[in-house]
C-alpha cells in the first residue's frame, strides 16, 4: 500500500494517480499511520433501464404533445 506524509501531500498528481488506480493510500506522520484515503468505489450500473415509453403511455396516453413543435418553430428563427 502506498503510503504518502503530510508535506507529500502537495504531490497531487501522485496521489490521484494511485486513488484512481484503485489503492488505498495512508497517510503518514512522523513514520505513524493517521489515516487512510479509500478511493470511492464506482457506482453500480443499473441491470436494467426502466421502460420509459411505456411510463410516458401510462401518464399521457395516446396524446400528442406540442412542445417539440414549439422548439423547432422557435430555433427556426435564428
Amino acid at each position: 500500500m502506498p503510503s504518502v506524509n503530510i508535506r507529500q501531500l502537495r504531490d497531487t498528481r501522485r496521489l490521484k494517480a494511485w486513488l484512481r488506480a484503485g489503492k488505498t493510500v495512508e497517510l503518514r506522520e512522523r513514520n505513524r499511520t493517521i489515516a487512510r484515503i479509500v478511493p470511492e468505489a464506482s457506482p453500480p450500473e443499473p441491470s436494467q433501464w426502466p421502460d420509459f415509453a411505456a411510463r410516458r403511455r401510462k401518464i399521457f396516453g395516446d396524446r400528442i404533445l406540442p412542445g417539440a413543435d414549439l422548439v423547432i418553430e422557435e430555433r427556426g428563427r435564428y
